[in-house]
């Protein structure tokens, strides 16, 4: 008796989808083979929330229905590096310039002039307030290391 065959649905980015017929006996590395060819290492699947990272792991072991959704994410190839000092051929665009991108620099302004008016003017702080103003500024710097580590 032939195995049944599934439909699946290989749902992207962009909120496009494709079907994908194939066998719950196949495994992830074949489903990968056959419908991204070539681009295996670039696409992760994810389903029901879970990235599939195990390529020989069954759909039927994954408990697959009629119908559902893979997730799919297709990542750019990578490239390899550079010699140090020459432009990449792809080097990516600048980010927009928004609000959250802005942010940080503002809190770290804002927090320069509070400690400028607490200098200036210590009558108006009271121990609790430079107290506050202290742990607000670790705190930032802690968010700034951890965000430009990067």
């Amino acid at each position: 008796p032939a195995e049944p065959t599934l439909v699946l649905r290989l749902k992207f980015l962009n909120d496009t989808e494709r079907l994908a017929r194939v066998r719950p006996g196949d495994t992830v590395g074949a489903l990968k083979r056959t419908y991204f060819p070539g681009q295996e290492q670039q696409v992760r699947l994810i389903y029901q929330g879970q990235l599939l990272r195990d390529d020989t792991q069954s759909l039927a072991g994954l408990h697959l229905g009629h119908l559902s959704v893979l997730h799919c994410h297709l990542s750019p190839p990578s490239t390899a590096p550079a010699a140090p000092g020459t432009p990449s051929p792809r080097s990516p665009a600048p980010a927009a310039l928004g609000v959250g991108s802005l942010a940080l620099p503002l809190f770290v302004l804002l927090l320069a002039l509070l400690w400028y008016l607490q200098l200036q003017h210590r009558h108006v702080f009271t121990a609790t307030a430079t107290t506050c103003l202290a742990g607000l500024t670790l705190l930032v710097t802690f968010v700034a290391f951890a965000m430009y580590r990067r």
